[in-house]
């Protein structure tokens, strides 16, 4: 067994994505991938210890043991509450079917 693992880390912006790989010890965890993937310092809005994260599109903890070819997903905080934008264009396709039928 080897004394460390693969993972990668990602983290989406509006309008590109930074994909890293890293090398790192057994035992690491999520908030270690992701200091070391060095996205902090590039984008100082990344909390690695207060940060939403998942590994696979499952939430994870920053204290999260990572195993062999983990993925870790680093979120940002939601602009817009989903439930209000639905919400508000149901409302529009109302108002344009009725618009449709006169």
């Amino acid at each position: 067994m080897s004394d460390t693992m693969n993972v990668e880390i990602v983290y989406a912006l509006p309008n590109r994505q930074e994909l890293i790989q890293l090398e790192l010890p057994q035992g690491s965890t999520v908030s270690d991938a992701v200091l070391a993937s060095g996205l902090p310092q590039k984008y100082p809005d990344i909390d690695p210890q207060k940060g939403k994260f998942g590994i696979f599109s499952k939430l994870a903890k920053p204290d999260a043991t990572l195993r062999e070819r983990d993925r870790v997903e680093i979120y940002r905080p939601l602009i817009a509450d989903p439930k209000a934008v639905r919400a508000a264009r149901a409302a529009e396709g109302k108002t344009l079917k009725k618009h449709e039928t006169n």
